[in-house]
């Protein structure tokens, strides 16, 4: 499908280097307002700053491995067809940029806090299953030259297990957990129904952020400020999370200096699947369900896109069994690229958009 685009009004890099800007403008801030600037190894800053550094050093290195070793992209055909010239471009990069924050929250944790908790592995250990599960997936489409990795049952059943292995831990160890805290004051028991929302969170964010992957530095920027808007959140009860979303946070920034428009590698389902699982085992972690909610509006949309078109589909099949589409394309970012707008057009609104929600749901928690 060809689409006649708008010229567009501000680079990738551009993009890149104004949320750059934008998000230490807001650690830097935050960390004054609070006091953490005076223990510098407990603010959101130093963590998010070094982390960012690190991995957008590392990857001088890892990106033209990749290339290397022709982990190239494999662009599905259905798709928008300028895309297809993206083909061949290192995929799974998410080998070293979910790592390096991993590792980097670690030893600050350990550092700053004074011990590695048990939230703080835990999460890990569900971010670093999730990015397994992608780097197979991943290495499956490369082995096979096709958009097809594993099957969708069989990556389900994985993330139900790994979620339910998670909430179970979560629930032995902090038993209170499934009293869920609403804004306002309020809160709703869910007894073992928690279990099941636990596991859904786990299983839907994971695959949210695996949808929004598919423009340059979308998902790495929208994650980076979705991570950051947890830090926040979480720092003045969980200082060992804090470290751990902005750390991740500060990996996916410097992950985006090699993926911004025009970008020399895709993070692929190694990177998505464990920034989603990151997310869902703060936000359950934290019990921030609520704030995780909001921060996640924009891979929400994403996600309902893609059921919304599919039902419409169905909905609307003829005789022939053709049915309309709702959409132009989704998930939802393709949609506004086929209506014609540049894809760092599309990039930069979800980034406002993103930054826009984040600060809804910061500001929301303070009303708790």
């Amino acid at each position: 499908m060809q689409v006649s685009e708008q010229a567009p009004l501000i680079s990738g890099k551009g993009l890149y280097v104004g949320l750059c800007l934008g998000l230490l403008a807001i650690t830097v801030g935050a960390d004054a307002l609070s006091g953490r600037f005076l223990t510098p190894l407990t603010s959101i800053t130093l963590p998010f700053v070094v982390t960012a550094l690190v991995t957008s050093i590392l990857g001088l290195w890892v990106v033209p491995l990749l290339k290397q070793l022709k982990a190239g992209q494999v662009i599905r055909e259905d798709g928008p067809q300028q895309h297809l010239q993206k083909a061949g471009t290192p995929t799974m990069g998410g080998v070293f940029f979910i790592p390096v924050g991993l590792g980097m929250s670690i030893v600050l944790c350990a550092v700053g806090v004074g011990k590695v908790t048990p939230n703080l592995i835990a999460s890990g250990l569900l971010t670093l299953t999730l990015g397994g599960l992608g780097w197979v997936d991943d290495l499956q489409v490369l082995l096979k030259k096709s958009n097809r990795g594993i099957s969708a049952k069989l990556r389900l059943g994985i993330e139900i297990v790994s979620g339910g292995a998670f909430t179970a831990w979560l629930l032995w160890s902090q038993p209170a957990i499934a009293t869920v805290q609403l804004p306002f004051g309020l809160s709703l028991s869910l007894g073992i129904f928690f279990a099941l929302l636990a596991i859904f969170v786990v299983a839907a964010e994971s695959n949210a952020v695996n949808l929004t992957d598919g423009m340059d530095g979308l998902a790495a920027g929208t994650a980076a400020i979705a991570f950051l808007g947890l830090a926040l959140i979480v720092a003045p009860t969980d200082p060992d999370l804090q470290i751990f979303c902005a750390c991740l946070g500060g990996g996916c920034l410097g992950f985006l200096s090699h993926n911004h428009n025009p970008a020399r590698v895709f993070m692929g389902d190694t990177g998505s699947l464990a920034l989603g699982a990151g997310l869902a085992a703060v936000g359950l972690t934290s019990n921030n369900l609520w704030a995780l909610l909001i921060l996640s509006g924009l891979f929400l949309a994403e996600s309902v896109s893609v059921i919304a078109q599919v039902l419409f589909y169905k909905a609307t099949k003829d005789s022939n069994g053709v049915g309309q589409r709702l959409l132009k394309m989704a998930p939802l970012h393709h949609h506004y690229e086929l209506s014609g707008w540049p894809e760092t057009k599309v990039v930069g609104v979800f980034y406002l958009v993103g930054l826009g929600l984040a600060a809804f749901s910061v500001g929301l928690d303070q009303l708790r």
